[in-house]
């Protein structure tokens, strides 16, 4: 049976995943990571590792992308196969350090109410910006995670690097959306270059979350992938 370990983004819990179950169900066992308990991106692929199984395919969305990586490359005897979703492996510029320090300075001493609504929106492609139901299931998933959360995950600081990146060895999977205003196309196409074995696909038409705005379209590229690269 061919285990599949799943890791969302910033903020995002296995919820991300719920209108693709079904179809990832298919392809074999399904895992979620648990990146809502660690303050740093080693911290979370220790915990991932530690209760994932012995050897999986591993599927990281944006801020879980940056953790999957590091799995990858600390556990390559493990990770079968690494689809990298929506994600990057560039540190966080001195500019957006300050921003995010700030940010946690303010978030330490305020009520936590949730993403704001223009984080929410920027998150979406423009045409589903004010997409009532999308952006309730997104603060929902914030908000189930909480204040906590919120702090230990800013706190990351990503340090991600695309130095090692020729390291990875097993098949890979890059997945950018056109309309992405988080991570951008040419951060996966960074990866794509530097990764030996990467397949580099783009969804059309389609903002940073696209397991929820595409779910159909992400399927079909991870099944052809997994299928074409025999893992």
């Amino acid at each position: 049976m061919r285990n599949l370990v799943f890791l969302p983004g910033f903020m995002l819990n296995q919820a991300l995943w719920d209108d693709m179950h079904d179809d990832l169900a298919r392809l074999g066992q399904v895992y979620f990571g648990d990146l809502s308990r660690d303050g740093s991106l080693t911290a979370m692929a220790d915990r991932v590792l530690q209760e994932a199984p012995e050897e999986f395919v591993l599927l990281g969305f944006s801020m879980g992308g940056f953790v999957a990586q590091e799995i990858a490359l600390k556990a390559p005897q493990r990770v079968r196969g690494l689809a990298l979703l929506n994600t990057s492996s560039r540190p966080q510029s001195a500019q957006e350090s300050a921003a995010t320090l700030a940010q946690i300075a303010l978030a330490e001493r305020t009520p936590f109410k949730g993403l704001t609504s223009r984080a929410l929106a920027s998150s979406l492609h423009p045409s589903r910006a004010a997409d009532i139901v999308l952006l309730q299931r997104l603060q929902a998933m914030a908000l189930d995670n909480g204040k906590e959360v919120f702090l230990r995950q800013l706190a990351t600081l990503r340090d991600g690097s695309y130095a090692d990146l020729q390291d990875i060895a097993c098949p890979v999977l890059i997945v950018a959306s056109d309309a992405d205003r988080l991570r951008s196309v040419e951060e996966s196409a960074e990866m794509a270059r530097r990764i030996p074995a990467a397949r580099f696909e783009i969804v059309a038409d389609c903002g940073h979350m696209t397991p929820l705005e595409k779910p159909q379209e992400l399927f079909q590229m991870i099944n052809d992938w997994i299928v074409d690269a025999g893992l």
